[in-house]
């Protein structure tokens, strides 16, 4: 009778040991997706010597306490601490409305950098959870916000690309500036010339142009602008 008994008392010890691994494995899947609320966010904002520091972007959080120099209190990057501040990312506005995280009337381009912060985040620190707003629900699930965020991005890299392409067509010119000197701008082979970048208005929803250089039966082409005060067939010019 005592070999069943040990046997039960063995079985029961190895159910226990699984169900304590099972537990801990559970424990620790929940705890690095954790859903933080805007007001829990806060309190880890580099003020507090016994609280990591936290920040979101897109509503990931990240803990970059081991950047406690940079993003701990008086550091550079403190307004980013205790928030999801995703705009200021690309928008340079560290102040009242700047430090928000909603993307509206960013550009494509603009928001791929944006993802590309978070990219970085996610391979420079640990990831803990989840910002329950406006990029996850309640459940931790990704909002159409998000979604059509990521969608964005991924259209200003494409574009970015296609131009990019095109741009290597026609070759830039070189250029160099100086304070004594000014501008100027050269081609080894060809004519500078400005022209206007065609993908740009979808890129940064601007207007701009490059400096390019062309050979001399191209020169006629629509669209070719002559720097200012430089002569036709010039290879260099002032700017």
């Amino acid at each position: 009778m005592a070999f069943p008994a040990k046997k039960f008392i063995t079985s029961s010890f190895f159910g226990f040991t699984l169900l304590v691994a099972l537990v801990a494995f559970l424990l620790k899947f929940n705890s690095s997706q954790k859903l933080f609320t805007v007001e829990e966010l806060a309190l880890y904002n580099g003020t507090g010597d016994s609280l990591p520091i936290l920040l979101g972007i897109l509503g990931s959080v990240f803990d970059v306490t081991k950047g406690k120099s940079h993003y701990g209190a008086g550091g550079g990057y403190n307004h980013f601490a205790g928030r999801d501040a995703s705009r200021a990312f690309v928008s340079g506005n560290f102040t009242g409305d700047g430090l928000t995280d909603a993307l509206r009337g960013l550009s494509s381009t603009e928001v791929h950098s944006v993802v590309g912060w978070r990219d970085f985040y996610f391979r420079s620190y640990k990831f803990v959870g989840r910002l329950v707003g406006r990029y996850y629900d309640s459940q931790g699930n990704p909002t159409k916000y998000l979604k059509g965020a990521e969608a964005k991005a991924a259209r200003g890299a494409q574009l970015m690309e296609k131009q990019k392409e095109m741009e290597a067509k026609q070759p830039s010119c070189n250029s160099r500036w100086s304070q004594d000197d000014g501008g100027e701008v050269w081609c080894d082979n060809g004519f500078p010339r400005l022209v206007q970048r065609p993908l740009e208005i979808a890129l940064t929803g601007k207007m701009s142009k490059r400096c390019a250089c062309y050979n001399e039966d191209q020169l006629g082409q629509p669209g070719l602008e002559v720097y200012s005060g430089c002569d036709y067939l010039a290879k260099r010019c002032r700017v």
